[in-house]
């Protein structure tokens, strides 16, 4: 069937709130070497993207200028360089941008199958998400069985696949999270304490729970976060940022636990990242990620899926924070 010459995709006319995002049409992309091209059947809606569209997250370099970061559906078009995936095949994957769109072009080292048993909107849920608590949880910070783990925004899409894979590889994890039901939300999905940060101090929480901290914080609030995860964490243990939904700014801090602790601080955002480290990360998660997903260890949590079409609407559910877990499109 021969592929149509334009598309619709989420233009960005200007930046400020949701309501500049508009439906527009432009030819499709041709791939390139090493990329192929999917027709969009399922989208993810992210933070960063929120932060593109305010205009305070620019793509990098040869990036798309489309928002959107993950996708599911099928490849149309294969570029030279590509082995492993053909035409046909069912793929979700990690975008450097142009997600929002009927076609996008994936770089074949970002992308996977879908799990056995997904859908595109399951499997369109699992890319940012999963590359990014992998990069950073588990080969940045190291967790391994036995260690204590808190996250923050636990009920986030972010913490919902944390709390999910740090319980599945054998830690023991704690959260925070904004009220009763979110906090009931994290517990269910194997926390063995959420917080709420609204009426708890997470901070005496920990000493309470653990009296001694944590081994590793996942962190994205940032500054006014920070001295209280230092205080949280045990010796030896590891901060982990990967977001400064509290501000990037840390004034007056006593930095003397860093040392005395011998705490290892430390962060990553994931789109400047090489292909080549998105396909180390990639591979870890075909091998050591993906076999849970398939027995029903671990799944995406699903919020609300929206069409296409109703992208602004999704922006404001994902800014309002009243969500727990992922928050999807549906395309077509």
């Amino acid at each position: 069937m021969p592929l149509p010459q334009d598309m619709r995709f989420v233009d960005l006319p200007s930046f400020g709130g949701p309501e500049v995002m508009t439906i527009g049409r432009r030819p499709l992309p041709v791939p390139g070497d090493g990329e192929v091209l999917v027709r969009a059947e399922a989208i993810g809606v992210n933070r960063p993207d929120i932060a593109q569209r305010q205009g305070s997250y620019p793509p990098p370099k040869g990036a798309s200028p489309i928002l959107g970061l993950e996708l599911a559906g099928e490849i149309v078009a294969v570029g030279p360089g590509v082995s492993g995936y053909g035409v046909g095949d069912k793929v979700c994957g990690l975008a450097n941008g142009g997600a929002y769109a009927e076609y996008c072009l994936l770089p074949a080292g970002q992308i996977l199958p879908f799990p056995k048993g997904y859908d595109a909107v399951k499997a369109a849920a699992l890319p940012e998400t999963f590359f990014t608590v992998w990069a950073n949880l588990f080969q940045m910070a190291g967790l391994t069985e036995g260690e204590t783990v808190l996250i923050h925004g636990g009920s986030s899409g972010i913490g919902t696949t944390a709390i999910q894979l740090a319980r599945a590889f054998g830690a023991e994890v704690y959260a925070t999270a904004g009220s009763k039901e979110k906090c009931a939300a994290c517990e269910k999905l194997g926390a063995k304490r959420a917080i709420n940060y609204r009426s708890e101090d997470f901070a005496e929480v920990i000493k309470a729970e653990t009296g001694h901290g944590v081994d590793i914080i996942l962190d994205m609030i940032g500054a006014s976060y920070f001295e209280r995860n230092i205080t949280s964490l045990a010796k030896d243990g590891c901060l982990s940022i990967i977001a400064f939904l509290g501000g990037a700014l840390a004034e007056k801090v006593n930095l003397s636990p860093i040392m005395v602790k011998r705490l290892t601080v430390t962060g990553s955002t994931m789109r400047p990242r090489t292909a080549e480290e998105k396909r180390a990360i990639r591979d870890d998660l075909l091998s050591e990620v993906w076999p849970l997903l398939e027995a029903g260890t671990v799944a995406p949590v699903i919020h609300k899926v929206f069409a296409f079409e109703e992208v602004v609407e999704a922006h404001r559910l994902l800014e309002d924070g009243s969500h727990v877990g992922k928050i999807m499109l549906r395309v077509g």
